[in-house]
């Protein structure tokens, strides 16, 4: 059966790509009129690739391409993927995004066919509905899987740049008092730090270098992220680069802010752990204590009934 379903999909695959039947595109009528046009040099461009790959990547690149078309139009959301790859701080497009998935929709195909063909083996029966259910649920499984993890990557980040927030924001209240511009205080704590904070008010600074007024380039920072620390963070320099209002003791009170809020999601956490540790004990620790205080007893009782 796999084997008849793979010769079916190359013979499919072969009269739809065929040249008859492929529509030409744009730049199939183009190439014509710019071929003469003389190549950049080699200098300029990345490194190549070997044959092999790069002929892997021609061959398959188009099914891959029509393949995040079909998925960005089943599932929708380019905004909240493109709000959600921004937060991460990925130079990463949607259309990237969507060949990640299915990528990952081919792997899970695969994982299924292959649980599939082992549970055939072992049943020594072919049952086309569950083969087909589960190499489905692989599929759909791979391409909202790709999705679960980019929202977990985002949260993890956040974890971090809440972290890191106290720190920076101190360091800049340290230099802001000692009588340097928020620019200047900017410029001197991404220098001397690293991290995703210290990487975010980088780029920030840089596109404020390149020619992007310094108050939209923070903005733009904020507008990345769903923290309301950040955020707060972000419009106490903008007044005080717009208005020369004092910034010091606002750092710093935005600083303990932040450390506040993390001592009470530590309690939180700690709260719901002591929950999930009760669940060992009872299922258990606890069932094995009583076997061991109940057998005894119980054998006792057997051999006096005997």
């Amino acid at each position: 059966m796999l084997l008849g379903l793979t010769a079916a999909t190359g013979v499919v695959l072969l009269f739809c790509y065929a040249p008859p039947l492929r529509p030409v595109r744009l730049v199939d009528r183009i190439a014509p009129y710019v071929h003469d046009t003389p190549p950049p040099s080699r200098l300029l461009g990345t490194a190549t690739e070997p044959g092999m790959l790069s002929a892997v990547r021609r061959i398959v690149g188009p099914s891959l391409t029509d393949g995040a078309r079909l998925v960005d139009r089943l599932l929708g959301g380019r905004s909240a993927v493109r709000r959600r790859l921004d937060a991460l701080g990925s130079g990463q497009t949607v259309e990237d995004f969507r060949v990640e998935q299915v990528v990952w929709g081919a792997l899970g195909l695969l994982a299924g066919a292959v649980v599939s063909a082992v549970g055939v083996a072992a049943a020594t029966e072919v049952n086309v509905l569950s083969v087909a259910l589960l190499c489905l649920a692989g599929l759909v499984g791979g391409v909202l899987g790709r999705d679960w993890w980019l929202t977990q990557q985002v949260h993890a980040r956040e974890e971090v740049l809440l972290a890191e927030f106290p720190v920076v924001a101190e360091l800049l209240a340290l230099a802001v008092t000692a009588g340097e511009s928020p620019t200047a205080a900017i410029a001197r704590v991404t220098r001397l730090s690293g991290g995703e904070l210290s990487r975010e008010l980088g780029g920030a600074l840089g596109r404020a270098r390149a020619g992007v007024p310094l108050v939209d380039a923070l903005q733009q920072v904020a507008d990345r992220t769903s923290l309301e620390a950040l955020a707060r963070f972000v419009d106490g320099v903008i007044v005080a680069i717009e208005r020369g209002t004092p910034l010091a003791e606002v750092l710093r009170a935005q600083a303990a802010d932040v450390r506040e809020a993390g001592k009470r999601r530590l309690l939180e956490v700690g709260g719901r752990k002591e929950i999930q540790m009760m669940v060992p004990v009872v299922f258990l620790v606890l069932p094995v204590t009583v076997l061991f205080a109940l057998f005894p007893g119980l054998i006792s009782i057997v051999s006096l009934a005997q």
